[in-house]
């Protein structure tokens, strides 16, 4: 049994609002991802800030990153926040009192405009510490933004959201760990795991009629970054993606900030990895007809959607504006 004191009446309204919200918004669904309502604006509209790899207690200016998106969130009152994981350095939690959890969550991102709903994804950094932490209702309990699952959807009145749990995809945690132990529980046999999770979000893809589609992962798929392309995802996740026509595909792990398109397909590679740490001059040589933006510091991204147009924003760690790109929709046009 798990005491929760609340040192306020406003600390108790935030912790019922989320919780009431988050009963009424698990709802079935024929795939077996979980599914999440959250409503969109009364005027249609869906604004959100999209971080990754920042768990650090507010080291490599992960608390300015954070100041800036607090700014930004009031701006654009968002709805939600994604994270795409990599959420505490350098191994995870321990446990579900971990004081990393306050130290690098609820003590960083403390504006009054994030006080929204956060839908996180784990990286490969998590799965080095007890990933059944992020994961437990427990941290939802210490504080009800909090919400983190291996792979669910979250559906709007347009848009669905696929996050997507990619470390078990990549072949080299588990050949060539080297210094690093990682819970596998729950994903043990890995081929069925990885086999089901495809299956299960192609036919959510296939059966979303959503306006915009957008899939959301911590490895990269396309990146001109430290890391580069993750093949295991080119070659299982990617064509998933491309035959359901997914708009966006956003992910962290390379430490910067990207957009890279393709002539090929309609759907856009952003990268959002500047939660703290970043890694100053290291690219890859990338087609410039592509390569849209590549930001090696930290920083941070916003979205915002409507049924017919999609604007992306990138920020710095001073909230300046890096790069800006728009996507427009037919309202009549077949989805």
């Amino acid at each position: 049994m798990v005491l929760i004191i609340f040192h306020n009446t406003s600390t108790l309204a935030l912790f019922l609002f989320f919780t009431a919200n988050l009963l009424l918004c698990f709802v079935p669904s024929i795939s077996e991802l979980q599914r999440v309502g959250h409503p969109a604006k009364a005027d249609g509209s869906l604004s959100f800030l999209v971080v990754g790899d920042w768990g650090r207690r507010g080291l490599y200016n992960q608390s300015q990153v954070a100041l800036q998106m607090g700014v930004v969130a009031e701006r654009l009152d968002i709805d939600f926040v994604i994270s795409t994981g990599d959420n505490f350095y350098e191994d995870g939690l321990n446990g579900v009192l971990d004081p990393e959890f306050n130290e690098s969550f609820i003590n960083i991102y403390d504006s009054p405009s994030l006080q929204k709903q956060w839908y996180t994804v784990l990286g490969n950094h998590d799965y080095r510490g007890d990933v059944e932490a992020q994961l437990s209702p427990i941290l939802r309990e210490m504080d009800p933004r909090w919400l983190c699952m291996r792979s669910f959807i979250v559906s709007t009145e347009f848009t669905d959201f696929f996050l997507v749990d990619t470390t078990p995809f990549v072949d080299e945690y588990f050949t060539h760990p080297k210094n690093h132990t990682y819970d596998w529980k729950g994903v043990l046999p890995r081929e069925e795991y990885l086999s089901n999770l495809l299956k299960d979000l192609d036919s959510a893809l296939r059966d979303s009629s959503a306006r915009w589609k957008i899939v959301v992962g911590h490895h990269t798929i396309k990146s001109a970054g430290h890391h580069g392309v993750t093949k295991e995802l080119e070659e299982h996740l990617l064509p998933i993606l491309l035959a359901n026509n997914v708009d966006m595909y956003m992910n962290g792990h390379d430490h910067c900030l990207e957009h890279i398109t393709s002539a090929d397909n309609q759907t856009q590679f952003l990268t959002s990895g500047g939660g703290s740490k970043a890694w100053r001059g290291d690219i890859r040589k990338w087609n410039p007809e592509e390569l849209k933006l590549y930001y090696d510091g930290q920083g941070f991204m916003s979205l915002q959607t409507t049924p017919t147009n999609a604007d992306i924003v990138f920020y710095d760690v001073f909230g300046n504006v890096l790069h800006k790109w728009s996507i427009s929709k037919d309202l009549d046009a077949a989805v």
